[in-house]
Order: structure tokens, then sequence, then C-alpha cells
């Protein structure tokens, strides 16, 4: 028996275009669910992991799989369809799971043959003895599993074209962020992993660099944090000789042990989501966490840096709190806090997620002509009606903020503090020219949507136009049109 498992592109994501860019090499992750259920699958099967962010395949030119099994985040889905209709037009049976064929099985399911709706691990065997026996469902509910029943994913089924491995040890977030869908498909409980199966599956990892994909690593509680501590020790008596990076909440800098055994068992680099330099935008989001202790940002940024950890700082531009200049004053948050990278993104309901519910029950879903506009739900294109912003306006807040943060002036800086810190300028350098090649793409792609002449200049279609601070529905829809439907919509 013959499976495919397929980890689709989206051509619009420039992070996931590594022939657009020497640079998104760094900044391509595996799909770890994919090879976690290649791990689960029985010796009888053939299977082969297709990741779409690195090379696509001539399918037709591959042998004909008895099974296609795809997983894809929301802005993954058109080319999910894509994919399950050719091999659904040659006879071959189709399996969805992940984030986005949970929230929308109703839709995936006219696309494919079944969807694996949560955690696929408890049923995966379930749908391929069902596939094997001609009797697939069209509907599998996976249950969220003690992850001791989770096995090591199998790295060697993917081993050219990442720069970084990746590797889960926990799963949930007890945070619970309005504009997230981790609590909705992994739960608010933190749920860990042996310790011993985390360095195992470690051991197994060829790259050098590895990116742990916790959505908190540390959690949130002292037993957390104790348990964090026990896996970096653990860490640290294997001499894995690797470095890696991780996301958790700014209260990593409050334990000076954690950053320390963090930084002895080869962390580099934090990602940190402070997603508003105001407290009224943290409010809006949900994440009163981060003022609730009257936080020293740029204070709790040195701790970390201290102990010679790279910190990411991640941004939400469009929140109704943000007024004009928000762009310039996120990009001046993240500076005087201190970050070396700065990662900021458009305020992007995703279904699921209790953003999604509020914005459609308010009518400000701009992008809706689903499935064909699932393809802007990156994170990096406007997809809402924003409070005080036309589309082309925050577009333009977004590029301000890019254009002033990664200045050459301010990247050399910031290289150089790293050097002279001894903070792996390297990977500070690598970062920060990613970042600053990726934000060129998405001028030339916001230019492609009729929006910004190639300069990132503001077009002077009728939307860009507009001055008053209330969009209209015209304005929002017509900004998600490529291929010559801008300038149909604008006419209307």
């Amino acid at each position: 028996m013959r499976l495919y498992l397929i980890n689709p592109k989206n051509p619009l994501v420039s992070l996931a275009n590594i022939r657009e860019s020497r640079w998104n090499r760094y900044r391509v992750w595996k799909p770890l669910g994919l090879l976690v259920l290649a791990a689960l699958t029985p010796p009888e099967w053939e299977i082969t992991v297709i990741d779409e962010n690195v090379d696509t395949p001539d399918y037709e030119a591959m042998p004909k799989p008895d099974l296609v099994g795809i997983t894809a985040f929301t802005s993954q889905a058109c080319r999910a369809y894509e994919i399950a209709r050719a091999f659904r037009s040659r006879g071959v049976k189709v399996v969805m799971g992940g984030i986005h064929a949970t929230a929308c099985t109703e839709e995936a399911l006219q696309y494919v043959d079944a969807v694996v709706s949560g955690e696929a691990e408890s049923v995966w065997k379930t749908v391929l003895d069902d596939a094997r026996h001609g009797t697939l469902k069209t509907t599998y509910v996976g249950e969220r599993l003690d992850l001791a029943q989770v096995p090591p994913a199998r790295h060697d089924l993917l081993t050219k074209g990442y720069a970084f491995g990746s590797i889960q040890t926990t799963r949930g977030c007890p945070l619970n962020c309005s504009f997230c869908s981790v609590s909705a498909f992994n739960g608010t409980r933190y749920r860990h992993r042996p310790i011993a199966s985390v360095i195992e599956e470690l051991k197994s990892i060829g790259e050098k660099w590895v990116l742990v994909v916790d959505d908190n690593l540390i959690g949130m509680s002292d037993a957390h944090v104790a348990r964090a501590k026990e896996l970096f020790r653990a860490m640290i008596q294997a001499d894995l000789r690797k470095k890696w990076i991780c996301q958790a909440t700014i209260n990593i800098a409050d334990d000076d042990e954690l950053l320390a055994l963090a930084a002895q068992a080869g962390c580099c680099g934090v990602f940190i989501g402070f997603e508003s330099p105001t407290a009224e935008g943290l409010a809006e989001v949900g994440k009163k966490f981060n003022v609730l202790r009257g936080r020293d940002f740029p204070a709790s940024i040195r701790r970390i840096h201290r102990h010679n950890i790279l910190v990411v700082g991640s941004f939400i531009m469009g929140l109704d709190a943000d007024e004009p200049g928000i762009g310039l004053r996120i990009a001046k948050a993240a500076s005087s806090y201190g970050v070396d990278i700065l990662n900021a993104l458009f305020l992007t309901p995703l279904p699921g997620t209790r953003l999604w519910d509020q914005m459609k029950s308010d009518d400000r879903i701009a992008a809706r002509r689903f499935p064909k506009d699932w393809r802007y739900y990156t994170l990096g294109f406007p997809t809402a009606r924003y409070k005080h912003f036309t589309s082309a306006q925050i577009i333009e807040e977004m590029n301000a903020c890019d254009r002033s943060f990664y200045s050459r002036w301010n990247i050399g800086g910031r290289v150089a503090r790293s050097l002279l810190g001894l903070r792996h300028p390297l990977l500070s350098l690598v970062s920060n020219l990613s970042y600053r090649g990726n934000a060129r793409l998405n001028r030339r792609a916001y230019a492609q949507l009729g929006l910004l002449d190639d300069r990132g200049r503001k077009s002077h279609c009728r939307s860009a136009a507009r001055s008053d601070s209330r969009p209209s529905a015209h304005s929002h829809a017509a900004h998600l049109a490529v291929d010559g439907e801008f300038q149909a919509e604008q006419a209307r």
C-alpha cells in the first residue's frame, strides 16, 4: 500500500518561498504533524512525505498512491483542495486534517473524501485500516491524547532543504488569546511529553539547529517551569550539541536559573508575543498577562540578553485600539524594548477563534469568497475591516514599520550589539536580512494587488484615496483580488 502525506504550499506566503529568497531556508519548518503520523503508520504502507514549501513534484509522474493525507493551515486550504481534486480525479482517496479542516469540516468535505478533526494520532490507524478495506468514513474525530502515547516523529523522511529541524515537547496553551486557534485545537490544558522521549527524538534530528514548536515551552505555573528546567538539565546531560529556538511568554525572564539552564542546553533565541505596545491593545486581544504585573519590558529583555539569547518580538497591527501611526509606534516600541528581530502581523480572524466569531457577527470579515480567499489568511495580508484604517492605509502602516525597524542602519546596530554581547551575531544577521527581504517581497505582492506601486507607496486607486476612517465594503473586498480582478471590483 502506498501513502503520500502532503504539506501544501501557498505561493502568497513569501517566507515559504525558498526560491524567491535564499534567506527563507532559515524560516521554513518541517511539517512535524505529518512526520508523527508517519511514525504511527504500519509497515505495510510505503510512505512518501512531500513538503511543497521545499519542492513541488509532478504528482502525475509519480506512482499512483492508494491514499493521500493532506494537512493544512487556513492559508494552505486552497492549495490543499487543488491537490485533493487532482488525486481524486485519478480515483485516489484523500483524507484531510489539521487546524483548518477541524474548524471548517463541512467545507473541506466538499473537496476530500474524509476529514480528521482534532489531533489525529488517536484515530490514524483506524483511518488507514478503513482505507485499506474500502470502508473509509467521511469524518473521524481525534482525541487529545496523553503525549506519552505520541511517538517521536520520523525525521528520516525529510532530510534536505531545511536549515532547522523541529520538535514538539508540549501541547496546549492556557492563555487562550482571542486571535489564536491553539486553544481551540490543542486545548488550554498544558500537556507534555516524557523527557526521555524528547531527548531520544532530538538525537534523531540531523540538523544542528532546531525549532521547538511548542506554543509556550515553559508554560505558566511553577510546575510547568519546573518541568522545563528538568528538560533543560536532561538536554545538558545528553550533550546534544544543538542550538535551538523556542516560543515562550515574557515570564521566561523572571527566572534566572531557567534562563541559565536554557542557554546551557543550547537555547539561542526565544519568540515572545508582545502583541501590542498599548495596554488597551493587550486587553483587546485578551493578553492582560503582559500588563498585570506592571512589566518592564526593556529590563526583562536585558535579563534574557545576559544569557546570550536573542529575542524575537511579535506584534499585531489592526486592533480596534490602534490608530494612525501604529506602524512606527510598533517599530519604536520593539527598538526601545531591545528586541533583536521584529515580527509584525496583521490582525487576522482565523476560523475557530473568538476573534473570527466576533468579526463574523459584526460583518467585519472582508476576505470572504471562500475557499478562494483563504490564501490571504497568512497574517501578511489585511483580511478584515479595520476600525481606523482602509486596507491601503494599514498596508502603509506595515511598510512604515518594516522600513523603520529593518533599515540598514538599524540592522547594523542590532548585529553589532549581538556581536559585542556574543549573542549569536550570525543568526541575528541572517534573521534580520530574511525579514528585510520578505518585507520587500510583501511590498511587491501589495503592488500586484493594486494597492501600492512597486516602491511601496499608496496606489492612486479609489480605495487608497479615501480619507474617511470607516472603509467601505468595496475597498476591503477589492484588495483581495489578483489576476485582474482588483480593478473590476473597484469599478463596481
